[in-house]
């Protein structure tokens, strides 16, 4: 028997159906991109904050460092790709 669920997709861009996913008939369908990008920032400065501490040697704070300047790198990105965006 032939499977009768319905391809939703037409030329790429995919509707929503409100009765699979009732959050999207009030308007609950997404990410969080404030969220991420907030917590991306305090990620990083907690990283960077946790350097103060007890270390016997610098291992943790080159990985700390890093780690931070990776999550840095990643926001500033995410910003230059923000605004960027309506050229393409």
């Amino acid at each position: 028997m032939a499977n009768k669920a319905v391809d939703r997709r037409q030329s790429g861009s995919v509707t929503v159906d409100p009765r699979e996913e009732p959050s999207a008939e009030w308007g609950w369908h997404g990410t969080f991109p404030k969220g991420a990008r907030i917590g991306g920032w305090f990620s990083a400065f907690g990283l960077f904050i946790m350097i103060i501490g007890n270390h016997e040697n610098n291992t943790e704070n080159v990985w700390l460092i890093g780690l931070g300047l990776t999550v840095v790198g990643i926001m500033l990105w995410d910003i230059r790709k923000r605004r960027t965006a309506w050229r393409k």
